[in-house]
């Protein structure tokens, strides 16, 4: 019986491209599909196993699904003239139904059911162009940083300009209303002590029309400062939180 063909589709097919510099880990991804209407087992293989890690390195992939896997090439000593001699398997099986011990599955596998696809590593150096545009961005970057930092200075004076006219405006609204309450208050001073020198005085039978109606701007009085006092705080506060805010 002949071998079976690989039934997963490799995206890359053939070739794992690692770019360097190989001063930390470099990391390619492997992507594989299956396009049939079964369920597919997959494990990656290396001959190299300390020098990679792989995730997830085995799995199950449903009918009409894909899974991307991570190739992480763990940094090394790169010599332009050394030939990467590094291979990877991806090697697949049929899924039985109600598969639970995948150990098992790949021990007891017979060779005939299994499927495999080899990859070979490329190790990739970047090019000049590559270099000078990293460095040409590492360069512009302090320079918009920069232009960033100027514009936001430029933008807070105008900010702190505005808020001292506003702060302006608030207080003087304070100081008027402060001197109209000084104003009140003396007045109904005034009236609370007239008020009290008609109380001393001996009480008729008949009220006069003028102490009736001395009495009734007694008691408006007394109301009128607390009104304003409210009002005046709530003005106050409104502007105030305005500010602030």
């Amino acid at each position: 019986m002949s071998k079976l063909d690989q039934i997963l589709i490799l995206d890359p097919p053939s070739d794992l491209r690692f770019k360097g510099p190989f001063t930390d880990v470099v990391t390619t991804n492997l992507k594989l599909r299956n396009p049939s209407d079964r369920r597919v087992c997959f494990k990656v293989k290396t001959t190299a196993p300390r020098r990679y890690c792989v995730r997830p390195n085995s799995g199950v992939i449903d009918p009409g699904s894909s899974v991307n896997i991570s190739v992480m090439l763990q940094p090394f000593d790169y010599d332009p003239n050394e030939k990467s001699k590094h291979k990877f398997m991806v090697q697949t099986i049929f899924a039985p139904p109600n598969v639970t011990d995948m150990e098992s599955l790949w021990k007891d596998a017979k060779p005939d059911d299994l499927m495999d696809s080899k990859l070979r590593c490329v190790f990739e150096l970047p090019s000049e162009n590559d270099k000078v545009n990293d460095v040409e961005a590492t360069r512009a970057a302090p320079m918009m940083n920069s232009v960033k930092a100027e514009s936001s200075a430029a933008a807070v004076p105008v900010a702190a300009g505005a808020d001292d006219v506003e702060m302006k405006k608030v207080v003087e609204k304070c100081k008027r209303l402060q001197a109209e309450l000084n104003k009140l208050s003396e007045e109904n001073r005034q009236l609370k002590d007239e008020g009290l020198r008609m109380r001393k005085m001996p009480r008729s039978d008949h009220m006069t029309p003028n102490s009736t109606s001395l009495l009734g701007r007694e008691a408006s009085a007394a109301s009128l400062p607390s009104l304003l006092v409210v009002i005046a705080a709530i003005f106050i506060g409104f502007f105030i939180g305005k500010f602030i805010l």
